[in-house]
């Protein structure tokens, strides 16, 4: 499918999930995992989820359908280390006005939508049931501030903060 993307002149496609296998067999070789985005495809590949049969977030996709026909810039670079970097999707807004909007970054508050990006929850989504302000000693020994999730399956789980990204929903 990748191939046959570039081979029609798609410049950039998101999916919730790639089998590993697929994307070594498009490149030709095994993608590092610290850096990424520099490869020479002609594509630029977003994976919003990660790497298997991961479905993509419901307000992920329904975000991006809402956009269908705009254009947009697509920037696939990751970086895992210092200086965090994640893939980028911007879409130009369809009203002027929206341009000059504030950024601010996402709250972590009760409410919000998050993924869980650590084991063992990876790729789970839940909202924030409780913030709690005190230090909690984690099975490393180490001591960090944690939240409570509620997950879309019912589950109810606590994870440190920084386990989790916020899912925007404006």
């Amino acid at each position: 499918a990748l191939r046959a993307a570039t081979a029609h002149g798609v410049r950039a496609l998101i999916a919730g999930g790639i089998d590993d296998a697929d994307l070594k067999q498009f490149l030709g070789y095994e993608l590092g995992v610290a850096i990424t985005g520099h490869e020479n495809t002609g594509v630029t590949l977003v994976v919003t989820e990660g790497f298997g049969a991961i479905r993509m977030a419901d307000k992920t996709f329904s975000l991006l359908q809402s956009c269908a026909g705009r254009r947009a810039s697509v920037n696939g670079a990751t970086q895992i280390r210092a200086g965090v970097m994640r893939p980028e999707v911007i879409v130009a807004s369809e009203d002027a006005r929206t341009a000059h909007a504030a950024e601010t970054a996402p709250a972590l508050n009760a409410g919000a939508l998050v993924r869980i990006i650590r084991e063992p929850w990876f790729g789970a989504i839940g909202a924030v049931a409780a913030l709690p302000v005190e230090l909690v000693a984690l099975p490393t020994e180490s001591h960090a501030r944690v939240l409570s999730v509620a997950l879309d399956d019912g589950r109810a789980v606590t994870v440190p903060r920084a386990n989790v990204e916020v899912i925007e929903t404006r």
